[in-house]
């Protein structure tokens, strides 16, 4: 066969497919049957002459099972002067260059996709179009491509390091250099080692992107810790068995859980929301304004052609504006028409706060809801008009099939939305105008988001993609006040680290990473196949275990 040909068949499609392909494709053709290569002509230069089955499987791991990688025994392909050290690297390149070639086409076309949305010209058209080489789908699908590749060549090389300097033979170099030796042969040392690949995400520009990607991966890395520490006894401790024989961990309690991200999460983006405009979700705000008609009035059919109506984020700047002017009591224009009823900077509330009753006394009850003097009964209000709103959006969300599960939702985003808003009125009827006057504004995203407490079996990932969504502000807030400083390339050293505390916490133990396909999709990136070795190895043993009995 010719080197080319040869080269491309091992560096494009394995053993195991092509036999596929063969099967199913090829084999229907007489003319690519004639033409192509047979099944054994391709094992023989892609998997060489041993047996077809070693290149493409992994034999078990001999360990003690339970996930556990301190004990287990490297992969073939991994060990030094084992089978399969190149089919290791051509395996590896295969991946990544398909990695390359399906993010980067899933990329450009949701950047088509998304121009279309919004109504742009194609990028080809466009006058300040980038290089081909500086476009962010191309550098995406590089970025991650190259991650994968460095991450299995790392692992591989410090899971073959450390079994040399486990050696007998490497007994001197261990004598003479302890702190070292002790260093590469941690069962962690390969996990921790494979993780500086993840500098490789520095490829892709410093976009909300990239930071998305370093703030999913680091809260799954806390996750999985913490999962290890609840799993391991560290988090809620031991207690003495019935009888007093031996100790058993303590569960968790029942009311804790994920929840509780959701107060702290929910008041520090209301806090961004009114005073920090630009590091808060602006899209997500946008969604939750249009379901808060009973608190952001659109403007009157009968509204004069010169009269500015205030739109949601007009009124939000007017809310940020009344807590540094610590919350000024309400002037009725209808009863003093001839007097300024309003501080210079809070006129563009006049066309709203012109028709508020008399009887208003809070300036942000005659902004938020004028037509109504009472809170209590705007509070209700919002409750029957926004409840069957959102029932709905959820049921044809979640489906016949889960109308529980839709109806705790919907209470919690109701409840959550009602409560952030009406506390702005509760406050300043309640509470002194200088008392917290900005700081409010958090406690009243807190309160709204204990109502997690409503969906908190089921709300887990809503409350995790809100924790998330409120870190990525947190950061933006900070650094724009200049609580901390931003280290270039700070977000992608913190996805190394991500990786190196995820790998760590495989090794140490693998069902702590509670969903089987992440821990597939671990063991794939490593390069050792799309499986759940530390599943499978416990049902190994067992079965193993009642062979002898």
């Amino acid at each position: 066969m010719d080197p080319i040909l040869r080269n491309t068949l091992r560096y494009t499609i394995s053993a195991r497919e092509y036999e596929t392909l063969h099967r199913y494709v090829i084999s229907r053709s007489r003319i690519l049957r004639k033409r192509a290569p047979t099944v054994n002509t391709v094992e023989k230069y892609i998997n060489g002459e041993g047996d077809r089955r070693s290149s493409v499987s992994r034999d078990p791991p001999k360990g003690k099972g339970k996930g556990k990688g301190k004990d287990k025994a490297p992969p073939r392909g991994l060990q030094p002067g084992g089978g399969g050290g190149d089919n290791h690297n051509v395996r590896a390149i295969r991946h990544a260059l398909r990695v390359f070639v399906a993010t980067g086409l899933g990329a450009k076309a949701y950047e088509i996709l998304l121009a279309r949305v919004k109504g742009q010209k194609e990028s080809s058209s466009s006058p300040k179009k980038q290089p081909f080489y500086k476009s962010s789908p191309l550098r995406l699908s590089l970025s991650l491509s190259t991650i994968l590749l460095l991450y299995r060549l790392l692992f591989r090389f410090f899971t073959r390091l450390r079994a040399q300097l486990l050696d007998p033979a490497a007994a001197p170099f261990r004598q003479r250099n302890p702190r070292t030796s002790n260093t590469l042969t941690s069962p962690y040392a390969p996990a921790v080692g494979a993780s500086l690949a993840g500098l490789a995400l520095g490829i892709f520009p410093a976009q909300q992107l990239r930071l998305t990607i370093m703030i999913s991966v680091m809260f799954r890395a806390l996750e999985f810790g913490w999962n290890l520490l609840e799993d391991e006894g560290s988090i809620w401790g031991f207690r003495t068995r019935a009888g007093g024989k031996g100790l058993v961990k303590r569960e968790r309690p029942w009311w804790f859980g994920s929840w509780m991200l959701q107060p702290v999460a929910m008041g520090q983006l209301l806090h961004a929301t009114v005073f920090d405009r630009e590091s808060s979700p602006a899209g997500f705000l946008d969604l939750i304004f249009k379901h808060t008609t009973t608190y952001l009035h659109s403007a009157p059919e009968n509204l004069p052609s010169g009269v500015k109506w205030p739109n949601p984020w007009d009124i939000i700047d007017n809310l940020a504006e009344m807590a540094k002017l610590n919350w000024p009591p309400f002037t009725s224009p209808t009863l003093f028409p001839n007097q300024p009823t309003l501080p210079a900077t809070l006129t563009a509330l006049a066309p709203i706060t012109s028709q508020a009753y008399p009887i208003i006394t809070s300036l942000s009850c005659a902004s938020l809801h004028p037509a109504d003097p009472s809170c209590l009964r705007n509070y209700v209000t919002f409750w029957v008009r926004s409840f069957p709103h959102l029932g709905r959006f959820f049921l044809i969300f979640y489906s016949m099939l889960m109308l529980p599960r839709a109806l705790r939702l919907t209470t919690f985003a109701t409840g959550a939305m009602s409560t952030a808003w009406a506390s702005i009125c509760f406050f300043q009827t309640w509470l002194p105008r200088t008392f917290l006057p900005t700081q409010r504004f958090f406690l009243g995203g807190f309160i709204a988001g204990l109502w997690a407490f409503v969906e908190r079996r089921e709300g887990r990932s809503i409350f995790l993609y809100t924790a998330r969504t409120s870190v990525d502000s947190l950061w933006k807030v900070g650094v724009k006040r200049r609580w901390w400083r931003a280290m270039r390339g700070g977000d992608v050293w913190l996805f190394a680290l991500a990786l190196a505390i995820t790998g760590a916490v495989y090794e140490r133990d693998a069902r702590a990473i509670r969903e089987a396909n992440v821990r597939k999709g671990i063991s794939w990136l490593r390069g050792t196949g799309f499986r759940d070795w530390g599943l499978e190895e416990e049902d190994e043993l067992e079965v193993g275990d009642e062979k002898e009995e």
